[in-house]
């Protein structure tokens, strides 16, 4: 198996993109947040807000300042700047499922981005409901599908 961020000396480094070709790439990531029954009630009640604000609205935007700062965060990331980024969220039973899409015309991909940006919008609605219950779980962060670039697509 060969990690694309090692050196021949097998020291972390930044994947040379020089010589690819842009292409436009895409990339789907989810997150769940799974609720205890007595926050879920709460949060439908409450039209989904909380004591801090709109909880959903609120992790949206958080996401989608996380996507376009991914480079800060992972450290050999590439900068890139996204053309889209969008952030979904639906309550489904006691869960709060999470898309974030992402997209951009590069030499690499937005994987880290869309994952990122769902990552960042999960641990928002963990943030503003956590005065109702720290039994919240965030869980199965995954990248859904990608598009562009070598590999074409792929369907995780």
């Amino acid at each position: 198996m060969n990690f694309t961020h090692l050196d021949a000396e097998r020291r972390p480094t930044m994947v040379d993109v020089g010589d690819k070709i842009p292409t436009k790439r895409t990339a789907v990531a989810e997150a769940r947040v799974r609720f205890p029954a007595a926050v879920a009630a709460a949060l439908r009640d409450s039209a989904l807000r909380s004591a801090k604000g709109p909880v959903f609205d609120t992790a949206i935007v958080a996401g989608v300042m996380a996507a376009k700062r991914t480079h800060d965060l992972i450290p050999f990331c590439h900068p890139l700047g996204l053309e889209n980024c969008h952030i979904a969220i639906d309550l489904e039973g006691d869960t709060a499922v999470i898309r974030c899409t992402t997209s951009v015309h590069h030499k690499t991909g937005v994987e880290m981005e869309a994952l990122t940006g769902a990552s960042i919008a999960a641990l928002t609605i963990y943030d503003m409901c956590k005065a109702l219950s720290h039994d919240i779980v965030i869980g199965e962060v995954r990248l859904i599908s990608k598009d562009g670039g070598k590999s074409g697509h792929v369907h995780a």
